[in-house]
């Protein structure tokens, strides 16, 4: 059951080039217009520390083996709960909190460590299916985290302190439909993950990142993400990187698993901002020009005098995170603008009238 929310659709027949030519990402489950959707509003954020270090595991089975991982004077051991690890997958519902509350201090609105949310815009939000099924694997889903146990020294919020903690205290239904399905639910997140937010130790993740299937993948691209940042690129030994994944497959395999991504990502260009390279036991991480496939070069030579005349449009918003929306955007309604520059500006300013909502 665990992880079974982000399965792939199975390709019916025997049908090989349509196997070849399927993208490895999860379809969009949910069709929204971003200029319209509050659900989409709140840049997708994610907490620096859990990016950094492994604290979820990538099995889609229940994962009931504690782990520890050391990474110079910081250490972190987690330890399963009834039903398992939290999982990749389970993380959706952190990103989605600490999303939510990010956007509301930036709107200058007070926070606190608990949150009422309504469960279909979370699934919708993290393109989880809407169906029962999905209402049973997020109520799994809050299980798990809840019962995930951390111990750690890691900091956050400027401050170092041994501490055992759950991913989240609570998690409440507060208001179901007559099927029995949730509506609302109340959840107190940890200290430490609140921590983090205050601190604004977060960093803004592409919205692809919930189309990715693999956990491998979704784990890669917050490596990439926190440590590529303003570098050309990131390198980092092969056995290093399995460690910081929290792989639990032998060297072998993870190599043969990580190329396996690389090459799918040569193919369709499927993994969100980074390209990832293997040479020999060296790994390099480099930030993608921008997504090559589907629009044309046009859409993608925007100037430099663009970007800072849509920071004037849209304040306090990342251009190159309002950059990639704009594309996955016009790929979508099939929008082939003739001036990129021109049309790139006019989606900033309409972001710039959502006040409250900053990345």
């Amino acid at each position: 059951m665990v992880g079974d929310n982000t399965n792939p659709q199975p390709v019916v027949g025997d049908n090989t080039k349509e196997r070849e030519q399927r993208s490895p990402l999860l379809p969009i489950r949910h069709q929204a217009d971003f200029f319209v959707c509050d659900v989409f509003d709140a840049a997708v954020k994610g907490d620096a520390a859990s990016m950094e270090h492994p604290i979820f595991s990538l099995s889609k089975k229940p994962d009931m083996k504690p782990r520890r991982y050391e990474n110079g004077s910081s250490w972190v051991e987690v330890r399963p709960g009834f039903k398992g690890l939290a999982t990749v997958f389970d993380r959706d519902i952190l990103i989605y909190c600490i999303s939510q509350l990010m956007a509301a201090l930036n709107d200058n609105r007070t926070v606190s460590r608990k949150l009422r949310l309504r469960a279909h815009d979370l699934l919708i939000a993290t393109n989880r299916d809407t169906s029962g099924r999905g209402y049973l694997q997020l109520r799994e889903a809050f299980e798990r985290l809840q019962s995930t146990q951390i111990v750690t020294n890691i900091v956050t919020g400027g401050k170092e302190t041994f501490d055992v903690f759950s991913l989240i205290d609570r998690a409440r239904i507060v208001r179901e439909t007559r099927e029995g399905r949730m509506q609302e639910v109340e959840i107190d997140l940890s200290e430490w993950v609140f921590q983090a937010v205050e601190a604004q130790e977060v960093l803004t993740l592409d919205r692809r990142y919930f189309q990715l299937a693999k956990p491998l993948e979704r784990r890669l691209y917050e490596l990439a993400r926190k440590h590529v940042g303003q570098q050309a690129s990131f390198k980092i030994g092969l056995e290093k990187l399995r460690l910081k994944c929290g792989a639990q497959s032998t060297l072998k395999e993870f190599r043969r698993l990580l190329q396996s991504i690389i090459d799918d990502d040569a193919e369709h260009n499927h993994m969100p901002g980074y390209r990832i390279l293997l040479d020999g036991d060296m790994v390099e991480m480099r930030g993608k020009p921008g997504n090559e496939t589907t629009p044309p070069p046009s859409i993608y030579r925007l100037q430099e005098e663009t970007y800072a005349q849509a920071r004037e449009l849209a304040p306090g918003w990342d251009v190159h995170a309002l950059e990639s929306e704009w594309r996955s955007w016009c790929d979508k309604k099939k929008i082939r603008p003739g001036w990129a520059d021109r049309h790139f500006m006019a989606f900033c300013k309409r972001r710039g009238k959502y006040p409250g909502f900053k990345v």
